[in-house]
């Protein structure tokens, strides 16, 4: 009996109060009640888009107009007890005040959504630039060590103007008078 109380005792603590139980780690909690309806943001973004691409054509001017028309002509001749927007077109304001407190909230969501696609854009296309730049630095530094490294090499061009400059100093060393195992031997090359 002692320890049964012992255990209540530490569950209230030192007010007597009664704890909620302590939630467990490993169980997901229990969906919460919203007052809010939720909504899938990217979605509610990609209607925006649209609804903004709408509202900025051509399309949506003439449609506009025409309903507008539509709906002066028919407070004006239509019978009166067909009219619902008698002349000075009350609900006719009412509605344009309404579409358009719409549409301003929808196409700044639409632009914040455009100017968050060109911030990544920008960044991945900064991020790129910088790759580029350091290949292309790495490339010129490997082109000048070539370079460097082709200065020390012997080329062709080089080989030959050596071996002319070889042949000069030859011939320019020879003697003027053949020598006579040089005779003894174009004798016999013309012989044969």
């Amino acid at each position: 009996m002692a320890g049964d109380e012992r255990a209540k005792a530490s569950s209230t603590g030192s007010s007597g109060l009664m704890r909620p139980p302590r939630t467990r780690l490993d169980q997901p909690r229990a969906p919460r009640r919203r007052l809010l309806p939720e909504y899938d943001p990217e979605a509610f973004g990609r209607f925006s888009e649209r609804i903004a691409r709408f509202l900025g054509t051509g399309r949506f001017i003439v449609w506009m107009t025409l309903i507008i028309i539509v709906w002066v002509l028919w407070n004006i001749f239509a019978p009166e007890h067909l009219r619902f927007d008698q002349y000075p077109f009350i609900f006719l304001t009412l509605m344009l005040s309404l579409q358009a407190s719409y549409a301003a909230p929808l196409i700044l969501l639409a632009q914040n959504r455009q100017d968050d696609r060109d911030r990544v854009t920008h960044e991945q296309d900064r991020k790129q630039n910088e790759r580029s730049i350091a290949d292309t630095e790495y490339l010129t530094r490997e082109i000048a060590a070539l370079r460097m490294g082709l200065g020390e090499v012997a080329t062709r061009d080089w080989i030959r103007s050596e071996l002319q400059d070889m042949v000069k100093d030859m011939d320019e060393r020879r003697p003027a008078f053949p020598d006579e195992s040089d005779e003894g031997d174009r004798g016999r090359a013309t012989r044969a």
